[in-house]
């Protein structure tokens, strides 16, 4: 029987596999076996629903996690630039098994249209939701499809990462769908420790089947950074698509849902689209694609580009001024600070000091720093 034989014989129980981003830095890359290496390695795709913590954290249910990469292989982020992953259902069918023969554009090593939907299936199969079914990516076409991301902690040790310091840092909307997959990586983004960082792929599908989330563990590096800013404490993200002033602002955690134990998230009804709600890493939640540098400050940080002038006044937000200040402020509108979460902390010390005595007051003054500082 030859090697062919058995490795086409495997790829064809393909059909209903799920997802994962494959790379040499990724735990239990040759899977979950102490001492061999798997090629047909489909050990991290297996979806995480109704799980403890200490099951469905890093993919823990099949000990995922306690397999690290080779030393020395890290998944590199080049701060201001971008860094790709194959997001496959099988090891194999990635250029990083059998010198790459049996990859192609697609997840599952098939071939299918740049337009692949369930209206133009080419002879692939329905999943048992009528969505896509090989790859099994949990949509109807690439517009549907609920999108990924990765998460950071500076933690090196994988036992130490904890959801208040694993922070998502890039998102990709539309994914998953091909198999090479490019994220981007803010420039401001500050450098690991030595022994590199934690990162976290993370993904939850919209629909078309069992309502459960994906985490899977790599062991990576920022490179090139040039910010010593750190990342701040991530908080929930909430439901947030009907109104996104309503979005969880700044460093976000990833999203826990549908498990036994430690969800961050709870949803019911519909969406705007009619269908049942599902978190996700796309707008909904407040993620919004590519992501930046924005998105894992606390409101307030100063990032390393900013002028002298604006670090002073950002270094100011939050601490109370004496009234005197205040009075100062209000009588010389141009002191008050350039940027907008500036300017109302500022407005709501005022507020809140009953220098500012109606509301239209204090809509006044937002008008007239708009119109001279726009």
């Amino acid at each position: 029987m030859t090697l062919k034989f058995l490795v086409l014989s495997s790829l064809a129980l393909l059909t209903n596999a799920h997802m994962a981003a494959f790379h040499k830095a990724m735990y239990c890359f040759n899977g979950t076996a102490s001492g061999q290496v798997n090629y047909n390695n489909d050990d991290p795709v297996s979806p995480l629903w109704m799980l403890k913590k200490s099951d469905y954290w890093f993919h823990h249910v099949n000990q995922c996690d306690d397999f690290p990469p080779a030393p020395g292989d890290f998944l590199e982020l080049p701060a201001g630039s971008s860094f790709t992953v194959e997001v496959a259902a099988n090891r194999g069918v990635t250029s990083l098994s059998f010198n790459g023969q049996f990859a192609t554009d697609w997840g599952d090593g098939g071939n299918h249209p740049n337009d692949y939907s369930v209206a133009n299936l080419a002879g692939a199969p329905l999943s048992s939701s009528g969505c896509i079914g090989n790859p099994n990516m949990h949509t109807q076409n690439q517009s549907m499809a609920a999108g990924t991301a990765f998460a950071i902690s500076y933690q090196s040790d994988i036992s130490q990462v904890t959801m208040d310091n694993l922070a998502v840092f890039t998102v990709r909307y539309n994914t998953p769908w091909k198999r090479v997959t490019s994220y981007d990586v803010p420039k401001d983004m500050p450098a690991c420790p030595a022994d590199g960082c934690t990162c976290a792929w993370v993904w939850i599908p919209n629909g078309c089947g069992e309502p459960n989330i994906y985490m899977q563990g790599f062991k990576c590096m920022v490179t090139g950074a040039t910010s010593t800013t750190p990342i701040a404490t991530p908080k929930p993200p909430v439901w947030c698509e009907e109104d996104q002033s309503t979005c969880t602002q700044g460093a976000k955690q990833i999203l826990i849902w549908n498990q036994a134990e430690g969800n961050n998230i709870a949803v019911s009804g519909f969406d705007l689209s009619g269908n049942p709600k599902s978190p996700a890493y796309n707008s909904k939640c407040g993620f919004q694609d590519g992501e930046g540098f924005h998105a894992l400050v606390a409101i307030g940080n100063v990032v390393s580009d900013t002028s002298p002038q604006e670090h002073r006044m950002t270094s100011l937000v939050h601490r109370p001024l004496p009234p005197q200040r205040l009075q100062q402020l209000l009588h010389h509108p141009h002191l008050l600070p350039p940027r907008p979460h500036q300017l109302l902390d500022r407005l709501h010390q005022l507020w809140r000091h009953r220098l500012l005595h109606h509301p239209h007051h204090l809509l006044h003054h937002l008008l007239h720093h708009l119109l001279h500082h726009t």
